[in-house]
This record gives structure tokens, sequence and C-alpha cells, in this order.
């Protein structure tokens, strides 16, 4: 039995060609943010948006090039990441810092920007919890999940830093943070990625919650 959120649209309104790309984008949108990446499916999609799961297919090929451009990224972000997840793990501060701000730096800076200020001013920030925890971070978690249980945790902690990083750097336009060379705003962030990866936590920190998600 599929249940559907409040806002569900009818069955049987299918919206003509010209509107059925972006009915299935807001539909998208609804469900990552709301349900997250692993329990949203292709098929949830096209049954909000009130088409066939092969039009969704059609339009943006897989789940997670549907996550793409769902949150109007210009690139995969695991694309992106595919170094670091193969980077040994006292490594990994100084690899995902330089993955991250090295999109935030290209030119893709535009548009990674637009959506992460899109996001906060909407007020609803489902999609960037998806993006980070599910998406950019989850393939690191069985990595980072020493002691057992505080590998969601660790990854909440890295979003803090970068998702600091996006808003008062390329945002906010704090100085002199927002002219600091990228070389080395890297250099001073870096260890503190790596720590929350790595680094000794406080008895107890995060165990309490392991398992017990929904």
């Amino acid at each position: 039995m599929t249940t559907e959120s409040p806002g569900t649209r009818r069955p049987g309104r299918r919206p003509g060609n010209s509107g059925a790309r972006e009915s299935i984008l807001v539909s998208a949108r609804e469900l990552f943010a709301s349900n997250g990446f692993d329990k949203t499916t292709v098929r949830a999609v096209a049954a909000r948006a009130g088409v066939d799961p092969a039009l969704v297919h059609h339009y943006f090929g897989t789940k997670m090039e549907l996550f793409t451009a769902s949150i109007a990224l210009p690139v995969d972000p695991r694309d992106v990441l595919a170094p670091v997840y193969e980077t040994p793990v006292e490594e990994l501060g100084h690899a995902l810092a330089s993955a991250l701000i090295g999109v935030w730096e290209s030119p893709h800076r535009d548009a990674a920007v637009a959506m992460f200020r899109a996001q906060i001013a909407g007020g609803d920030t489902g999609l960037i919890r998806t993006f980070l925890l599910e998406v950019a971070l989850e393939p690191l978690l069985g990595r980072i999940d020493l002691p057992e249980g505080t590998g969601r945790l660790r990854a909440e902690l890295v979003a803090t830093q970068m998702t600091g990083v996006m808003l008062v750097r390329y945002v906010l336009g704090f100085e002199p943070l927002a002219s600091l060379p990228s070389e080395q705003l890297i250099e001073i962030i870096a260890p503190t990625v790596q720590r929350y990866l790595t680094g000794e936590l406080p008895d107890g920190a995060g165990s309490d919650h392991h398992g017990t998600g929904p």
C-alpha cells in the first residue's frame, strides 16, 4: 500500500507534455525533501505527478539523475565525490574539503549557491538534508562509524562545517573569508573536518540514537 502525504495530486489528472517535466520535478522535490533519497522511488514520484514511471526515466534517467535535477545542480554530486570515497580514512578531511570547495570555486558555483540560497529562503531544508546526509556523505558512513553508532553524528558534524562555509563565504560574503584563496581555506578547515570524521568523541555521543531511526 502506498501512503501519500497531504497535497497529493488527484489521480487521473495527467499533465500535458509541456508541463509533465516540471510536474515530475515538483513531485520529486516534495518527496525527496519529506522522505529522503532512499525511501523515495521513481514510481512514487510518477504517481504523485500523475504520469507513467517510464516518462520519469525518459526525462531524467536514473533516480540519482532525477535528484540532481530536482535540486538544480549541474553535476552529479557522487561523480564529484567519487575520488573522496576511495581516499584513505586518515586523509578524508582534506579530500572532502577540496572536492566540495572545488565545486563551489568552479563554473558551477552560481548554480550551487543558487540552490543553497533557494532552499534556505524557502524555509524547507529537507532537500539540503537529503543531499548532504543521504547522497553526498552516505557512502562514507560505514568507514567513519567508529565507535559503532557515531557515523551519523560524524556526518552531521561535517555538514555543519560545510554548510557554514557555504553560507558565510558564498551567500553572505563575509570578509576576509569571502576573499580567502581556496587553497588556504581548504588547509584551514580540513583538520576540523578530519576531526569530525575520525577524532575522539565524548563517551556515548551518537550511540544513543543508533538504529532508532524510522
